[in-house]
């Protein structure tokens, strides 16, 4: 097992001594989420990621991502852009944010994203990867982190150079996803090259792991071999908030927690479904959600006629009749799952 340097700290911010972090995600990651990830146990979390030109032309869907609240500290807002004066300019509006980080999204892999030369599409040129984040840095007083991946494709594993030269510019952490931006999210995550990123003995900043951290005995696995500072979450903790303070509990005591019960599942989906509407309207809210119901209630028997009706209805008021129908159905010693 590789040594772990102290406990991770991104500038002083300390994040004890092995932090549970909630993946920056779109559509996902907003904050009536991260208020639920945040009761579960989440360290640090990051915002859905921001255009760098959306903020500078007060786009409002880019300005409402920059709000975010006291209770969620530490956090941290992410951004994404292929243009080294308008990411600078991103970086200035975000900061008068007032988050505790800034991250730069080097790890985005989708076509519109990527194949603009921001997020992962910046891995095919990494000169210009560094100068940006020089540039970033040099924009604020806040501490900066990189979210990136292994490289472009195979033949562009350069992740121990890349995080190297990055730290030698001035970023203050890095999380690495264990796929090529080509991989998308495809096969199984490549840990070894990030435990090669730890082992580097140049490297002084924290370094997290992401990809395919789905419980909490792959964390320990993924803590105990590869070495790294702490785990980011991503995909796992769609629909399913609990899942920090079951890695938590079992880093703690070696043994399970017991899953959700029906009540504690049903609670959170309807809080959350509540939250998202009054944060991004009936119609976005309610679409936004219908992603997470799958988790919130897998596994739960004769459950797939109430979760079409999740996906499908258009209006608050009737999904809120549907959560009392499901309120029903597991009632009384239903609502303890075995």
């Amino acid at each position: 097992m590789p040594k772990i340097k102290g406990l991770p700290k991104i500038g002083n911010i300390d994040l004890g001594e092995f932090p549970l972090l909630l993946a920056p995600m779109e559509d996902v990651s907003d904050p009536p989420f991260r208020a639920l990830c945040k009761e579960q146990g989440a360290d640090l979390m990051y915002t859905e990621f921001i255009s760098s030109e959306g903020l500078i032309r007060d786009a409002v869907k880019s300005v409402q991502k920059l709000d975010i609240f006291e209770y969620e500290r530490p956090i941290g807002i992410q951004i994404f852009g292929n243009d080294i004066e308008s990411m600078k300019r991103a970086t200035e509006l975000t900061e008068a944010a007032n988050p505790n980080i800034i991250d730069i999204n080097y790890g985005c892999p989708v076509k519109k994203v990527a194949c603009k030369g921001a997020g992962a599409g910046i891995l095919q040129d990494i000169p210009k990867m560094v100068k940006m984040t020089a540039e970033i840095v040099k924009s604020t007083h806040l501490p900066v982190t990189v979210k990136t991946r292994l490289g472009w494709d195979d033949d562009t594993k350069y992740i121990v150079e890349v995080a190297e030269r990055l730290q030698d510019v001035g970023i203050q952490g890095i999380s690495i996803h264990g796929r090529t931006r080509k991989q998308m999210y495809k096969g199984e995550a490549d840990w070894s090259l990030i435990a090669a990123v730890k082992e580097n003995s140049r490297m002084t900043i924290p370094i997290f792991g992401n990809g395919d951290v789905s419980s909490p005995e792959i964390s320990v696995e993924k803590r105990n071999k590869y070495g790294v500072d702490g785990i980011m979450i991503g995909r796992a903790s769609i629909g399913y908030p609990w899942i920090f303070r079951e890695i938590k509990h079992f880093f703690a005591t070696g043994k399970l927690l017991a899953p959700p019960t029906m009540a504690e599942r049903i609670e959170a989906a309807e809080r959350h479904l509540e939250m998202s509407v009054k944060w991004k309207g009936e119609k976005v809210g309610i679409n936004e959600m219908r992603r997470h119901y799958t988790n919130y209630f897998k596994g739960i028997a004769n459950f797939k006629e109430h979760r079409i009706k999740l996906v499908t209805q258009d209006s608050h008021e009737v999904i809120k009749e549907v959560f009392e129908e499901i309120k029903a159905k597991y009632s009384g010693e239903e609502m303890s799952l075995v």
